[in-house]
C-alpha cells in the first residue's frame, strides 16, 4: 500500500503560480512512476504530467507544456509540480499517483494503483 497526500493547492490570479507537492508513504516511493491528474467540475479526469521512477524521463499533456514542471526527490518521498503561468482553465482538482515502476503508458489514469485525495487550485481571471 502507498499513501499518497497532496498539498499546496489554492486561489491564485491568472499568471500567478503554485507548487504543488505529494507526499508518499508506505511501500519504496522510488519503486514507482508518479503522476498528476486534474479534473474540473464536469469534465473527465485528465493527465497532466508524470515522470519515472528515476526522474530521468517526464511527460506532459499539451496544454501544460512549456508552462508545468513536474519533479521528484526520492530521499523525501515526495513528487512536485511546478505550475507557472496560470490560466482560469487550470481551475481543477489536482491528484497524484502512483504507477507501477515500468508503466509504459503514463498518460492512463487506469495505469495508476494509488490516488491521494485531490487539492483544489482555483484560477481567478
Amino acid at each position: 500500500q502507498v499513501q499518497l497526500v497532496e498539498s499546496g493547492g489554492g486561489l491564485v490570479q491568472a499568471g500567478g503560480s503554485l507548487r504543488l507537492s505529494c507526499a508518499a508513504s508506505g511501500r519504496t516511493f522510488s519503486s514507482y512512476a508518479m503522476g498528476w491528474f486534474r479534473q474540473a467540475p464536469g469534465k473527465e479526469r485528465e493527465f497532466v504530467a508524470a515522470i519515472r521512477w528515476s526522474g530521468r524521463s517526464t511527460y506532459y499533456a499539451d496544454f501544460v507544456k512549456g508552462r508545468f514542471t513536474i519533479s521528484r526527490d526520492n530521499a523525501k518521498n515526495t513528487v512536485y509540480l511546478q505550475m507557472n503561468s496560470l490560466k482560469p482553465e487550470d481551475t481543477a482538482v489536482y491528484y497524484c499517483a502512483a504507477a507501477p515502476k515500468y508503466t509504459i503508458v503514463v498518460v492512463n489514469p487506469d495505469a495508476y494503483d494509488y490516488w491521494g485525495q485531490g487539492t483544489q487550485v482555483t484560477v481567478s481571471s
